[in-house]
């Protein structure tokens, strides 16, 4: 072969290498922004699923020093950008006690609550109930009047379209009484809560609930899906100075971090206290970013309700720094 031959030959299969590099490229546009697109999608579907609630006990001061109507709950927290709704019983006694919880009123209550939630595109989640007596108590026989007492409210939660009723664990201040005490008391709403597919949760809330140890212990024996926490950023008062669970002046408390991550195993709602406010907006009390990390951390998704309990700024502005706090942090 001659070296023209040669170099004709070298010539076409240059072009023939090119041009499968250029069919190549144009079969396969792109490759390194496809990937990166399946990666940014994954990142997307792994952002967990955060939704922000309102307490209603932010606004108590409302209700009850400044004759706000609470069935303007649902408004509120609509206007204040907010998805879902966390009822409290007390505010509601009023009109409840006058007609001695009759199953009218309860029904009562249900429709009005349900006619505003739905009026606002609004999402029933939990109702926090108090004073219907102790259901730690160590006496069998008034333990079992107070679960009793909750039946309403589990009847009321399912029938507003609440997943939950949360309730406390006062009765006794003796974690060695206390504890079989709580188990039974849990079991037996638990079990009548079951069927209506309500879950009954607990939030540290005074006394031994707030030592996250002990009330974790708790709910590995009462051992039920539909009984689980409600991890509240405060109330970690372990010991007050009059031995009651929330008035006195406090003299001992339970860290705080530690607590929320034994209960959030068990959560079913959290609830995002906050008492005051720096000028960045940071919660001086609660370190918010590290405790949302172990709120994160532990695979909750759901909802987390604002629970503003401060004095220094109004209920509406330390409500609406609590919702923008958690964004940023969200974000």
């Amino acid at each position: 072969m001659n070296r023209s031959s040669l170099t004709q030959k070298s010539i076409v299969t240059l072009v023939l290498v090119a041009f499968l590099g250029f069919y190549s490229c144009k079969q396969n546009p792109k490759k390194e922004s496809a990937e990166e697109t399946t990666t940014e999608a994954v990142e997307v579907e792994t952002k967990p699923d955060i939704k922000l609630s309102l307490a209603q006990w932010s606004i108590h001061k409302m209700i009850f020093e400044e004759g706000e109507d609470p069935y303007t709950f649902a408004q509120k927290a609509s206007e204040w950008g907010f998805e879902g709704l966390e009822y409290v019983s007390a505010l509601y006694y009023k009109e409840l006690q006058a007609a001695n919880f009759s199953k009218e009123a309860m029904n009562s209550w249900v429709e009005k609550s349900k006619a505003e939630s739905e009026k606002y595109g609004m999402t029933n989640l939990l109702i926090m109930v108090d004073g219907q007596g102790d259901i730690a108590v160590p006496d069998d026989a008034k333990r079992k009047e107070a679960v009793e007492n909750h039946y309403k409210w589990v009847d009321a939660a399912a029938a507003l379209g609440c997943h939950s009723i949360r309730v406390n664990l006062n009765g006794s201040m003796d974690p060695e009484v206390w504890m079989p005490s709580s188990v039974d008391g849990l079991k037996q709403l638990a079990t009548y809560a079951k069927d209506k597919n309500v879950n009954i949760i607990v939030e540290n809330h005074g006394g031994p609930s707030s030592n996250g140890e002990m009330l974790a212990e708790v709910m590995e024996k009462v051992g039920m899906d539909n009984c689980g926490t409600l991890p509240d950023f405060g109330n970690f008062c372990i010991k007050r100075e009059a031995g009651d669970y929330y008035s006195s002046k406090c003299l001992e408390e339970y860290d705080r971090y530690k607590g929320v991550e034994e209960l959030m195993p068990y959560a079913k709602g959290v609830s995002a206290k906050s008492y005051s406010f720096d000028e960045e907006g940071n919660e001086t009390r609660v370190d918010y970013p590290r405790i949302m990390d172990i709120v994160l951390d532990s695979g909750y998704e759901g909802f987390v309700g604002v629970e503003y309990e401060g004095s220094e700024l109004s209920e509406e502005e330390g409500i609406l720094a609590t919702k923008e706090l958690l964004e940023r942090i969200l974000e």
